[in-house]
C-alpha cells in the first residue's frame, strides 16, 4: 500500500507553521510593548508605531526582561522606547561600533558574557557563565534589559530557560518555549544543559518576577 504524502506536511512546511506558530504568541506582546512605549512619549511628541521595528525572535519574558535576536540600526528606535537600562550580550564577538553608540548615546550599560555558538555535538555551554548572566538579569537594577545573542535561539534560549528554572516552570515547559524560539533549530544538548542546571547556588527571585508555576 502506497503511503498518501499529500496529507504528511513537508519539512518546510513544520518548520514555516512552527515559525508562525511562535510569532502569533510573539506578536500580542510586541503589539502591548509598542502601545506602551508609544504612550509612554506623551502627547508632544508624535511617534509613528509603523516605524517601530522589534528585532527578531523579540518577546517580553517576565517584567522588565526582554529577549531577541542581534538588534540592528533598523530595531534602534523601537529599543529605545523600551527605555533599556541594559543588555545582556551572550556573544563572544566585538559589539558592532553602530550598537555602541547606540548605548552611549541612551546610557545603556552592556553586559558581555561570550559563549561560543558551537553546533552539536561539539556544544560546550558553560554553566559559571550562564550562572553570571543570570545574577545580572535577576539584579532589577539592571531592568529593565535586553537579553540577545545572534539569533535568540540557542544560548538567548538557554539563558531563559535556567530562568524559568529559576521561576519553578516545569520542564516541559521550559522546554516548549525554548523550542518556539528555536524551532527546527532546536537542540537536545541546550535541553539537557537547562534540565541538569543547578539553581540551587542562585538567589532567590524579587518579589516582582512572576513566579507562578507553569
Amino acid at each position: 500500500m502506497k503511503e498518501d504524502t499529500q496529507t504528511k506536511p513537508s519539512q518546510r512546511q513544520q518548520e514555516e507553521s512552527q515559525e508562525m506558530w511562535r510569532t502569533i504568541q510573539v506578536v500580542a506582546t510586541v503589539e502591548h510593548t509598542v502601545a506602551v512605549a508609544v504612550a509612554a512619549g506623551g502627547g508632544s511628541e508624535a511617534v509613528d508605531e509603523h516605524n517601530l521595528i522589534p528585532p527578531f525572535n523579540f518577546a517580553m519574558v517576565d517584567n522588565g526582561i526582554f529577549r531577541s535576536g542581534f538588534p540592528d540600526s533598523a530595531n534602534f528606535p523601537f529599543l529605545q522606547k523600551l527605555n533599556l537600562r541594559s543588555i545582556v550580550y551572550l556573544c563572544p564577538e566585538p559589539y558592532p561600533e553602530s550598537n555602541t553608540e547606540f548605548l552611549k548615546s541612551n546610557e545603556i550599560k552592556l553586559f558581555q558574557f561570550g559563549i561560543d555558538g558551537n553546533k552539536e555535538p561539539f556544544v560546550n555551554i558553560p554553566e559559571d557563565t550562564i550562572r553570571e548572566a543570570l545574577k545580572v538579569v535577576l539584579d532589577v537594577r539592571n531592568h529593565p534589559v535586553l537579553i540577545h545573542c545572534n539569533r535568540g535561539k540557542h544560548r538567548t534560549g538557554c539563558l531563559v530557560g535556567c530562568l524559568r528554572k529559576l521561576q519553578r516552570w516545569c520542564l516541559s515547559s521550559v522546554f516548549d518555549e525554548y523550542q518556539r524560539f528555536a524551532a527546527a533549530k532546536a537542540r537536545v544538548s541546550d535541553q539537557r544543559f537547562m534540565e541538569l542546571f543547578d539553581v540551587s547556588g542562585v538567589k532567590h527571585l524579587p518579589m516582582s518576577f512572576s513566579c507562578s508555576k507553569k
